[in-house]
């Protein structure tokens, strides 16, 4: 199995794992997206964490794949790699990225797909299709732009450079850096605390604010209203309001 989906402590783990570089040729796309639609579906997963292993998080598309196709094949094809990644960016739960060794190309588009990214001190980042005389097609001129900014996006677009894991994190583009062998730890440790939170207070959060990015802010003001008022016909914000009226801040637990 290429790409799988292994839960405990209901952090669900979408694990890359096609060796030597994890390429996403057209059967991972087709598994990433069925894997991010089961997450989205299960209730025992309330978290989720993109691995691609210890050494590598995924080095890019299938370039020989890539190679035999036409423009007629890739203009079928290019709407199906989107909604993989569209599919991985739009499960409702929190989803943080464990970048080891290279992410590049696509591997970097899946990151972007995140909301978090934790990356290896030793990790690598970009979007190098320039040089084969392309632009990212995976979300990457759209993602990697409202991530760290047009101008800087254009940087590494443009020149199709690798950034190590200091300067991502300087960009925005990573959140954390840490030693290698605690990438995925810490990883899990992150999505595990979020998984113990109120999961529709968290979808409304996460819907909220990637919905008023692509919007105006009068727009976004109106889905923010929606959705906080709606929070206010679940249980998880009883339970939350009573907890702090009689034990005081912080010690709600949410089924």
């Amino acid at each position: 199995m290429t790409v799988s989906l292994e839960v405990r402590d209901n952090v669900g783990t979408v694990r890359l794992d096609r060796p030597p570089m994890n390429a996403l040729d057209v059967a991972v796309q087709d598994r990433l997206r069925e894997l991010a639609e089961e997450a989205t579906r299960r209730d025992d997963v309330r978290a989720v964490i993109l691995y691609g292993g210890e050494k590598v998080f995924a080095a890019g598309a299938d370039i020989k794949e890539m190679q035999a196709m036409d423009h007629t094949a890739m203009v079928l094809r290019s709407k199906g790699l989107q909604d993989a990644f569209t599919a991985v960016a739009r499960i409702p739960k929190p989803v943080v990225a464990a970048v080891t060794g290279y992410a590049l190309g696509g591997g970097c588009e899946l990151a972007l797909c995140a909301d978090f990214r934790i990356a290896a001190d030793d990790a690598r980042f970009g979007q190098p299709e320039i040089l084969l005389g392309l632009i990212p097609g995976a979300g990457g001129t759209q993602r990697l732009a409202r991530l760290i900014g047009p101008s800087r996006a254009k940087d590494l677009i443009f020149t199709g450079r690798m950034v190590k894991a200091e300067e991502a994190l300087t960009l925005g583009l990573v959140d954390r850096v840490v030693p290698a062998a605690e990438v995925y730890e810490q990883a899990h440790a992150w999505a595990a605390k979020l998984a113990k939170g109120p999961a529709l207070a968290l979808r409304a959060a996460k819907e909220a604010v990637d919905a008023g990015l692509e919007t105006d802010l009068d727009t976004g003001l109106t889905i923010e209203r929606n959705w906080f008022s709606g929070l206010f016909a679940t249980e998880d914000r009883e339970r939350g309001m009573r907890s702090f009226v009689e034990e005081g801040p912080g010690k709600a637990t949410f089924g």
